[in-house]
């Protein structure tokens, strides 16, 4: 399976951005998908991560009531919709694949397939 995220750029801080992620692939909608994000200088983190269904999701605090995941099996895709967004939000953002009928983890090592990432710039 492969994996393409879009939709990256600079915006101003307040503003809005929405990331896609695309998979290969012909059981996407059987498994768990998470958003992490590497700030510069940093280590990867936890943003969000939805389960295989769409019924459960998990945020991180620092995302919470300003991000929206969301999934879209027919289209195989994963969405990550950002509002509201501040200069700490800037980095690249990586789309990954989480466990089969998993649940919407937060660690780096409940995912095994990454996808090449697209750079958020938040302008303060």
């Amino acid at each position: 399976v492969q994996l393409q995220a879009y939709g990256g750029g600079l915006v101003q801080a307040g503003g809005s951005l929405r990331l896609s992620c695309v998979a290969s692939g012909r059981t996407f909608s059987n498994y768990a998908w998470g958003w992490f994000r590497q700030p510069p200088g940093k280590e990867r983190e936890f943003v969000v991560a939805i389960n295989w269904s769409g019924g459960y999701t998990n945020y991180a605090d620092s995302v919470e009531g300003r991000f929206t995941i969301s999934r879209d099996n027919a289209k195989n895709t994963v969405y990550l919709q950002m509002n509201s967004l501040k200069a700490e939000d800037s980095g690249v953002y990586y789309c990954a694949r989480g466990r089969d009928f998993g649940l919407p983890s937060a660690h780096l090592i409940d995912y095994d397939v990454w996808g090449q990432g697209t750079l958020v710039t938040v302008s303060s």
